[in-house]
């Protein structure tokens, strides 16, 4: 021990250790462990390093962890450590990281409520865990469901499921889940839904039982115990309930936060319901009873809607409106009591006011008086032995007397409702064994514990009891077996805790003793208590402040109980006058049935009230009886002690499952874990118990193959032994030194608790060794491969370096001395290059600079010349501007001086002049101015006489001048008027020139103008052209682009297009495949129904022992999927050769006229309303293609396709309509034969020449169409090459030749008008395109008009008898050729003429013809008579060839010669009529397919059937053939009846049934069948019937042969799949088997009997071997495969959701390698493409999920586009699941489930999780021509077949 110890406590080991808050806390250790240390060095999961002190007396060590792999087991019984915190630790992985709320603790389900809707109670998963081992599945209520009824059916003794918990746990919604369960999987024995009723007890008992409390919305407020009844074959039959301990205080009391209980809140929510108005209901808050808690609404919950939920089910149980109505008026009656108010009279006595409103309510509604009632809620009577009297009541009492009443009328009515539940539940049917569900309170404790919580844990300390005891039997039970030394456990027995409550003068005998004392109290019961049990008993203990209060130690815990109330809750007395009061109700019967006797009780359905009453606890004693028998009425606490007594009984009688239900949080948050409120649950309810028990001895036990399996690797190969029991024991003894830590069983090995652990790290740590040597070897391996690999790559690379370095230096050399040469050479080139360039720029340079510097030196001299020349000038300007200037200023000067000189003269001659000498001066001067004046004047005489003679000379020549002048002067004075004249004209010149110089301006400005214009035109035109030629390059560019759009989106469009019709051609083969499914689901109900009434039918043969003969059916037993010429032929005793009928007679043969005229009329109404679902269906899927039409027309134009999908709807109308007349040909064939004679008659071959000449002209029609067709797709494309005409180029190339801009403008006006006219061109042409697509339209409208005629005529003439349809084909033909004329006429008169002469004469031979046709008719009339009185003579002989039922007597038949060779064989079979019964007794009913049917050829029944069906055909037998045809149908429906279980036998059948259906339609004349045929063949065709009806009736059946065949196989592969796909380890040694618990699993080592994947394959090739030999088409057997591998993938994988173990690494791995070896078999067989890989495919993606990385971001988004065909409920669930088998592995992250589930959110799928294991593909059978020739088929003598004979 010390060494496993020092082993286990080491370094990095893992220990718990107590905490305060999380009950127990992980650490890990620092330090290794030593025997005398004192503390143990602890470091927490947060880092904190603490010192971890030992207890020094003890040296107990902290619980150690279980190792990793462990964690989050389905069994807690499989954890090696099992101790507290390890069960604890496991349920919070479980339900917080995984999301799993079931987990087993041996033979113990842990439920925790999730507080939140799980999708994990459906069908499906019903479906999944029916049929399961328990231990096979993962922990869920289902599983114990299952167990139980397995166990019922397998043991036959009866089980028991006991569901406990406290308040809040679900311990209601899991016994509802399994209620749910048992209706699901048994249903029920008769046609009463005994299971809908059973459920539908839930609702009432929810409404009446069930309140809201703090812990809990829906709180059962009272334990039941159902009993569901099962009969003989384990079906449900009734159900009986129990209950026990109704809290009635809650009908009057109810503290904060919490509700009375529901169905008042109920009636309230529905106060204004017409029939609730009598009630006077208001709403809760205004009652009494209804307010205290102040909660009167629970959030999410409809009130009104759950009434109406109670009262359906109240229906459903048969509790009728009335009685309904009059339990609502009681409980409103409650309501309206509680609101009573009761005043102070005085102190001893208190009064109802007058009228008081609520209790007058309360007297109506309970039909009594209110005089009564109020005397009684105020007074008591008291009775003493000599005198009665009355005794008023104080206020306080008189209202806990209003309550007392309000609580037993409660009582009373759920006392009622219960056992009228019972009554509806109780069947006729004997009880075979039932199954018990019994959902009780849990342990409860709180603040102020009373008498209920008292009852309550007393009641869980005797199921605890009870559950010690059943787990300890287990215990010895399994020691026994294995024959290990039994030493008994010590466990718990808490025996003494119930002998002081139940035992003599135990708690209960006092407090029923002091009940009886008159002056009874609580205080002197708690003395009594006291007195009695604190000294004797250690388990009663009195609290240290109180005296009225105990505490007991129960199981769970200590409970302190307060004694007040206890006697009065006790007696539970109530007022008896009051009662009285209520039993006089003359107006309310239900209220006197409410508290009269059970067995005087009456119920609502009317029934009898059976016997065997159950006793309960809400039963009250019975106010009614005699006052004498008071003493001896039961108080509370003795009737919960018989009932609880009689619980046990019955649990002790069965075989009992528990269920323990665990509250995770106060909170009610979802997936909330408060680990000190589980471990107070799991301490109450046991399950610690049941680990102690297990610890206590040998807890771990594997098998040997098990042990020997996962610790291989702990042996040596020399311990290995044949014998696996002795290499266990072996190894064990070298492992564990210790030899009490294990013990051998005989087929098990026991161990120790911890044992497991030490021997997983004994393994873990080896192969880590191991691993680690490995690692070391491999990377010393890869370094040394790596290091040669690299060695070898240097050297290489060496020396290729060097040669390509020699390679380079000699290369160099030879390139240096080159480029020397070339350099010398190539300088002197450059050097003279150089200075012949320097030379040529040195005298370019010089001869340009000489002529710059002359041209410099002129201009210099230019210059200075040209400036001489202006200095001159302007020299000499200034000279005399100076000169002017100086010459003025002189002037001026001496006119300034010379002014101011006279000035001084003038003045100083004044002064002289005033003076003598002055005058003197002036005579002096004055004498001499005379005399030089007088020389003057001589001198001017003598000047004068000069002057004068000159004068005189002047005037003669004056004179002369003057007259010259005188003329000149006339002349003169004309040239001035003229001169006027001319001056005139100058003015108005002037102006005129003065305006023709303002209009030259204006000219000249416009002119300007212009030229800006012209220039800016010109530079706008250049502009513009360039423009142009951008636009031009642009336009050409967007052409391009758009060509290569209108490519594209035409590619696209077709794309589209293409998309769209394979998107509605994958909706339609959706919508075909659903409608195929879904009528072949009826034919699969239907057959189900047929073989329930065979089977109905036999019981009741077999129930009355007298034989009847076979029957006809009639028209509600005739099968549906049969045609109108099939009838049954009950061969019941076809193996005695007896033949039972009737005497056919003339009016059979009415009466079947009248049923086949009435089935054709019905099929062509079927017919009608097909062909209008099709045209429906076609007019959508035109409308559809008609929208992207529309889209497509916008970019290329869609009228092409319109025309083209016109004329694929003409073609298929055409081709309609050709398929019709061939049926009418057919038809005319047979009703010619029946009604005309032979085919060649008169009027069948003008019929027949009308219908080829509308055929024709439909042809002439169709080639018309197509012409039209033809000339509209030349003239778009023309119209489409107009518009697509390159002009902008040709504009731009010639504006680019326009200089001038009158041209430019020119150019522009004519561009307009050549656009305006091309548009006005494209405008007519579009009118005329527009209507001829108008006129085409109008003409396939005329065409389609003229097929819906033709199609409607034939319609009518196929209902018609075959001697009116030729005269009406006849009329029509008239009518037409009328209306042709009509239109000719209209149209072309002459023509008209023409074509009335030729319509005229075939009128008349028309005719003729009808003429002679009804002479023909009158003939066949006749001779019809003749043959009918032929048949009556023949009546009186039928008696000896009396035929089968069924069948039909031959009618008379005119014969057909058909000239054929006797030595050729024609392909028929010939047989008489009395022969039929032995040819399809031979072929069918007795032939064994593993005996004769070996070695014929495949499909050889079916070419018989169908040759002898040939020769009925041939000789016109219509009798004949439908009796070969429907004893063919019966006779393979009754062998596959009987022999249906048997593969072989099925997939014979539907091999040949399938052949005979191909060979129908391969000889059925119809060209789409026949064009595989080859000319002989084609001779072979059916000529007289058309047998499409039975086509489709022999369809049917193969239809139901295929899905039994499927049915058939499935049940054979069935028990493989799991097995084999999952549990088998096909790649031995990948994955260990982990550690299980009590459950234990299959194991997944290969036993004898134990199927694996080879097994699947052999089986698969057993079936594909049989099929294919039998014939069976290779397109059936694809679909047969496919729908094989659809099951084995949806049930391996509906397991792999469902199994915990199974999802982890190395099962990933298991599970592709078996789909890989699927796909294998599949190619080997040549079946890769029939769609059976993909059925694989969630399988494949959920087993890469299992191996995939799963850690971050990137994982993620993987996961995500990888496993598209799983859905987001099963990645989640997967991922959930998934379990370590290794250390090695790691768990998947809750972080990265979120990051799954956060990126799936927008995924639209089914929320379903598991896949529907029983969906079938629709099947088809597509038409397999056979290349055997008829002729040539041989029938074997082993077929005993002699009698036919080859035609």
């Amino acid at each position: 021990m010390n060494r496993e110890l020092e082993y286990m406590f080491v370094q990095s080991a893992r220990v718990w250790i107590p905490d305060a808050e999380e009950v127990w806390k992980s650490a890990e250790l620092t330090k290794d462990y030593k025997n005398d240390d004192a503390s143990l060095q602890l470091m927490l999961e947060d880092g904190t390093t603490i010192d971890h002190k030992l207890d020094p007396k003890t040296k107990n060590l902290p619980y150690l962890r279980n190792p990793d792999i462990l964690v989050g087991e389905n069994d807690l019984t499989a954890l090696s450590y099992l101790h507290e915190p390890a069960v604890l630790h496991n349920l919070k992985v479980r339900f917080i990281d995984s999301k799993l709320i079931y987990t087993y603790c041996g033979i113990v389900l842990v439920a925790i409520n999730p507080y939140e809707t799980l999708p994990i109670y459906g069908t499906d998963i019903i479906n999944a865990y029916s049929g399961q081992n328990m231990g096979d599945m993962d922990p869920h209520i289902f599983a114990v469901a299952e167990e139980a009824y397995k166990q019922m059916a397998r043991d036959e003794r009866n089980q028991s499921i006991i569901v406990s918990g406290e308040s809040g746990a679900g311990k209601t919604v899991s016994a509802k889940y399994a209620m749910r369960y048992f209706a699901t999987v048994s249903g029920s024995a008769s046609e009463a839904n005994v299971e809908e009723k059973v459920l539908a007890s839930n609702p009432i008992m929810e409404a009446i039982g069930n309140a809201k409390t703090t812990r809990n919305d829906n709180s059962s407020r009272f334990g039941k115990y159902i009993e569901i009844g099962f009969d003989n074959r384990y079906r449900i039959i009734g159900a009986n309930m129990r209950t026990y301990l109704l809290e009635k205080s809650r009908v009057v009391f109810q503290a904060d936060e919490e509700r009375n209980y529901h169905i008042f809140y109920q009636l309230c929510a529905s106060a204004n319901q017409p029939e609730f108005k009598n009630l006077r209901l208001s709403t809760a808050n205004d009652f009494l009873y209804t307010r205290q808690g102040r909660s009167p609404v629970i959030e999410g919950v409809d009130d009104a809607k759950e009434l109406r939920t109670t009262r359906h089910a109240f229906t459903l149980l048969g509790i009728n409106e009335s009685y309904q109505i009059g339990l609502f008026q009681v409980l409103a009656a409650i309501l309206h009591l509680g609101n009573v108010e009761i005043k102070d009279r005085d102190s001893d006595s208190s009064l109802i006011a007058p009228k008081n409103r609520h209790l007058t309510a309360f007297c109506e509604l309970v039909g009594v008086t209110y005089q009564d009632m109020s005397q009684w809620l105020c007074h008591r009577k008291l009775k003493t032995a000599t005198e009665t009297y009355i005794k008023p009541l104080p206020r306080l009492q008189a209202t806990n007397a209003r309550d007392a009443l309000s609580k037993h009328i409660y009582a009373k009515l759920f006392n009622w409702i219960v056992e009228h539940v019972n009554k509806a539940l109780v069947t006729n049917v004997k009880q075979h064994s039932f199954i018990g569900v019994l959902d009780i309170y849990g342990f409860e404790t709180f603040e102020i514990n009373s008498f209920e919580q008292f009852c309550i844990n007393y009641a869980n300390e005797k199921l605890q009891q009870q559950f010690n005891m059943h787990v300890f039997k287990l215990e010895q039970e399994e020691y026994m077996k294995e024959q290990i030394p039994w030493t008994l456990i010590d466990f718990y027995d808490n025996q003494p805790c119930i002998n002081l409550i139940e035992a003599k003068m135990g708690i209960l005998d006092l407090l029923d003793e002091e009940c009886k004392m008159p002056k009874g109290s609580d205080d002197s019961w708690a003395q009594k208590l006291y007195n009695t049990h604190l000294k004797t008993c250690s388990l009663f203990e009195k609290p240290r402040m109180s005296n009225r209060a105990f505490i007991i130690q129960h199981f769970a815990d200590k409970v302190e109980y307060q004694c007040e109330g206890f006697l009065e809750k006790n007696k539970d007395t109530v007022n008896e006058e009051q009662i009285h009061v209520l039993k006089a109700s003359k107006k309310f019967d239900l209220l006197v049935e409410l508290f009269q006797d059970e067995e005087k009780a009456t119920t609502p359905t009317g029934q009898v009230p059976g016997t065997g009453g159950r006793t309960r606890l809400s039963i009250k004693p019975d106010k009614g009886r005699d006052t004498s028998s008071k003493e001896h009425k039961k108080t509370v606490g003795c009737q919960f002690r018989n009932s609880l007594q009689m619980l046990m009984e019955t649990l002790n009688a069965t075989t009992p499952h528990y269920v323990r239900c665990i509250k995770p949080n106060d909170f009610k948050l979802a997936f909330s874990f408060d680990p000190k409120r589980a471990v107070q649950q799991l301490r109450a309810c046991g399950v610690l118990e049941t680990i102690r028990i297990s610890a206590a001895g040998f807890p771990s036990r594997w098998t040997y193959q098990e042990f020997f399996s996962r610790y291989r690797v702990l042996m040596k190969q020399k311990d290995v032994l044949p014998d696996k029991k002795l290499t266990c024991k072996n190894v064990l003894e070298k492992l564990v030194q210790d030899q009490d830590k294990y013990q051998f069983g005989k087929t098990k090995i026991f161990f120790r608790a911890g044992q497991v652990a030490y021997l997983e790290k004994l393994r873990a740590d080896k192969l880590r060794a191991a691993c680690i040597r490995i690692q070391k070897t491999i990377r010393c391996w890869l370094a040394r491969k790596k290091y040669l690999r690299q060695r070898s790559a240097a050297i290489t690379i060496q020396r290729f370096t060097r040669g390509y370095q020699a390679r380079c230096l000699a290369k160099f050399m030879r390139r240096t001395q080159a480029a020397t040469v070339i350099q010398k050479y190539q300088r002197m080139c450059v050097e003279r290059k150089r200075y012949r360039q320097k030379q040529a720029a040195a005298l370019a340079m010089q001869t340009i600079l000489r002529a710059y510097m002359a041209r410099q030196k002129y201009q210099a001299l230019l210059r200075e010349h040209k400036a001489v020349i202006i200095q001159k000038h302007v020299r000499g300007w200034l000279a005399r501007c100076w000169y002017k200037r100086c010459l003025e200023a002189i002037v001026y000067l001496q006119c300034c001086i010379r002014r101011m000189r006279a000035k001084r003269e003038l003045k100083k001659l004044k002064i002289e002049a005033r003076s003598v000498e002055h005058f003197k001066k002036l005579n002096k001067g004055m004498e001499n101015k005379i005399m030089q004046l007088q020389r003057k004047i001589d001198e001017q005489n003598k000047d004068n006489r000069v002057v004068n003679e000159r004068l005189v000379s002047l005037e003669s020549s004056y004179a002369s001048e003057s007259e010259r002048m005188r003329g000149e002067l006339g002349r003169l004075r004309g040239v001035e008027e003229d001169a006027k004249n001319k001056t005139n004209q100058v003015s108005s010149l002037l102006e005129e020139l003065e305006k023709l110089r303002k209009e030259l301006s204006v000219t000249q400005q416009e002119k300007k103008t212009i030229e800006d214009w012209a220039q800016k035109y010109r530079d706008e035109m250049e502009k513009m052209v360039s423009e142009l030629k951008d636009q031009n390059g642009l336009l050409k560019k967007e052409k391009d682009d758009l060509n290569r759009m209108i490519q594209e989106q035409s590619q696209q469009m077709t794309e589209k297009m293409t998309r769209a019709i394979a998107q509605e051609t994958q909706q339609l083969e959706t919508d075909l495949n659903e409608e195929r499914s879904r009528y072949q689901n009826l034919l699969t109900e239907h057959l189900r129904l047929e073989e329930k009434y065979d089977d109905l039918k036999e019981e009741l043969a077999h129930s009355t022992n007298v034989s009847k003969p076979g029957h006809r059916r009639t028209d509600s037993t005739h099968s549906s999927n049969e045609s109108e010429y099939t009838y049954n032929s009950e061969y019941a005793e076809l193996e005695d050769g007896s033949r039972v009928g009737e005497d056919v007679t003339r009016g059979m043969d009415t009466s079947l006229t009248l049923k086949l005229q009435k089935r054709v009329t019905e099929l062509e109404q079927e017919k009608q309303s097909l062909r209008n679902e099709l045209e429906n269906r076609e007019e959508q899927f035109q409308r559809a293609r008609a929208r992207d039409d529309a889209q497509f027309r916008k970019a290329r134009g869609a009228e092409l396709e319109y025309e083209s999908l016109k004329r694929q709807e003409l073609e298929s109308e055409n081709k309609k309509l050709r398929h019709d007349l061939a049926e009418m040909r057919q038809s005319l064939l047979g009703g010619a034969a029946a009604g005309a004679g032979a085919p060649g008659s008169p009027a069948y071959k003008v019929l027949l020449d009308q219908l080829n000449a509308s055929c024709e002209e439909l042809e002439v029609r169709k080639e018309e169409v197509l012409i039209l067709r033809s000339q509209l797709v030349s003239q778009k494309e023309a119209l489409h090459h107009k518009e697509t005409m390159t002009e902008p180029s040709v504009f731009a190339q010639d504006v680019n030749k326009l200089k001038d801009a009158d041209e430019l403008k020119q150019a522009y006006v004519g561009l307009k008008d050549t656009n305006r006219l091309l548009e006005q061109q494209l405008q007519a042409q579009r009118r005329t395109y527009d209507s001829e697509v108008e006129s085409l339209r109008g003409e396939l409208q005329n065409v389609k008009e003229e097929n819906n005629r033709q199609q409607q005529l034939l319609a009518q003439n196929l209902q018609l008898p075959p001697e009116a349809r030729i005269e009406a084909s006849l009329q029509h033909e008239i009518t037409r050729l009328t209306n042709e004329n009509l239109e000719l006429m209209a149209d072309d008169p002459t023509a008209s003429r023409e074509a009335r002469v030729i319509i005229l004469r075939r009128m008349v031979d028309l005719m003729e013809q009808l003429e002679k046709q009804d002479r023909t008719i009158r003939k066949l009339k006749k001779q019809l008579k003749v043959y009918s009185k032929r048949i009556g003579e023949m009546g009186a002989g039928q008696a000896e060839g009396q035929t089968s039922p069924g069948q039909m007597v031959e009618e008379p038949i005119h014969p057909v010669n058909i000239p054929r060779r006797e030595k050729d064989f024609q392909g028929m079979l010939e047989y008489k009529k009395e022969d039929e019964m032995k040819l399809v007794k031979n072929l069918i009913l007795e032939l064994k397919p593993r005996g004769v049917a070996v070695n014929l050829i495949p499909g050889l029944p079916a070419y018989i059937l169908f040759m002898c069906l040939r020769h009925a055909d041939y000789v016109n037998d219509d009798q004949k053939v439908r009796t070969l045809l429907t004893s063919t149908i019966n006779s393979i429906k009754k062998i596959l009846k009987k022999r249906g279980d048997d593969f072989e036998t099925v997939s014979f059948w539907l091999a040949n049934t399938c052949r005979f259906l191909h060979c129908l339609k391969q000889y059925s004349g119809d060209e789409g069948f026949m064009k595989h045929n080859t000319s002989r063949q084609n001779e072979h065709c059916l000529s007289n019937f058309d047998l499409a009806e039975y086509r489709q009736v022999i369809s049917d059946l193969a239809i139901q042969i295929y899905q039994q065949l499927v049915k058939c196989m499935e049940n054979i592969l069935q028990p493989m799949i799991v097995s084999g796909m999952l549990e088998h380890e096909t790649i031995q040694g990948v994955s260990g088997v982990k550690p299980t618990g009590l459950r234990k699993r299959t194991s997944s080592i290969a036993d004898e009997g134990t199927y694996t994947l080879d097994s699947i394959l052999r089986q698969l090739s057993a079936f594909h071997s049989t099929m294919c030999q039998h014939g069976t088409d290779p397109e059936l057997i694809k679909q047969v495969v496919k729908q094989l591998f659809y099951i084995i993938g949806a049930v391996t994988l509906n397991n792999l959701l469902l199994r915990k173990d199974m999802c982890s690494w190395s099962k990933g791995m298991q599970i592709r390698y078996n789909v890989s070896q699927l796909e294998e078999w599949l190619r080997d067989k040549g079946l890769m493409n029939c769609g059976a890989k993909e059925t694989l495919e969630p399988l494949i993606q959920a087993a890469q999920l299992l191996q995939v990385k799963k850690k971050n971001e990137e994982d993620a988004e993987a996961i995500c586009s990888m496993c598209h065909a799983l859905t987001t409920a099963q990645i989640v669930k997967v991922l959930n699941l998934y379990t370590p088998v290794n250390e090695f592995e790691e768990r998947v992250s809750v972080a990265f489930i979120r990051t799954i589930q956060t990126r799936l959110r927008d995924r639209s799928e089914s929320p379903q999780l598991l896949m529907d294991t029983k969906m079938i593909y629709p099947v088809t059978f597509p038409f397999s021509p056979s290349s055997l020739a008829l002729e040539t088929i041989q029938i074997p003598t082993s077929l005993n077949l002699s009698f036919l004979t080859r035609v």
